[in-house]
């Protein structure tokens, strides 16, 4: 099963740097039963993996959840990996999909109470204030997207993943990821009042 996992990744050329190596090492680690290889991948993600998902669910109390049925799945079908893709390309297909479960069984519109409070970026004193206004409005613009709209832009600006990436992650055609971009920033671009524009 090892010698295979890697014989795939190797054809399909998704090795391609020292970060997805490591994360290949971990997942046969985690296919081999090794629990201290799945607390790794667990602390390297969760930061990533909870950032996407406040904003795709835009529900606070759905994060966590989601977050641990994807590490779920992760342990429990670590040896589904094929090497196709990365492996944070099938780790964020995962958070999507449950994302997307957790999403259908809340039917209440979603209101973002915390938009005012979202995280910054760390950056220095004289930067804070700006960068926080700048955080505040794009979190209220990214909420008044649609999921798939929101999925997006968020792997595009947030993770840096690439349109055959997402594609991947949301199960559906580059083409379709590229009409959705730009629909998603035409919208963004008619709430703008020229602050963010250098953004997109």
């Amino acid at each position: 099963m090892l010698h295979t996992l890697n014989d795939k990744a190797e054809c399909y050329g998704a090795v391609t740097d020292d970060a997805e190596q490591a994360d290949v090492r971990l997942i046969r680690r985690i296919v081999a039963g090794e629990l201290s290889a799945f607390e790794d991948i667990y602390r390297m993600y969760y930061p990533r993996l909870t950032r996407f998902l406040r904003r795709v669910t835009q529900r606070p109390e759905l994060v966590e959840e989601v977050l641990n049925d994807t590490m779920l799945v992760v342990w429990n079908r670590a040896a589904a990996f094929n090497g196709s893709s990365k492996v944070s390309t099938w780790i964020f297909a995962i958070a999507y999909r449950k994302a997307l479960k957790g999403l259908s069984r809340v039917d209440d519109p979603v209101d973002d109470k915390l938009g005012e409070h979202r995280e910054n970026w760390e950056l220095g004193p004289e930067d804070e204030c700006g960068q926080r206004q700048r955080s505040v409005a794009l979190a209220r613009m990214l909420a008044s997207l649609s999921t798939e709209h929101r999925v997006v832009v968020d792997l595009t600006y947030f993770h840096g993943m690439s349109y055959a990436e997402i594609a991947a992650i949301v199960g559906c055609p580059v083409n379709t990821v590229k009409t959705r971009m730009f629909h998603a920033r035409r919208h963004l671009k008619t709430m703008m009042t020229g602050q963010l524009e250098d953004w997109l």
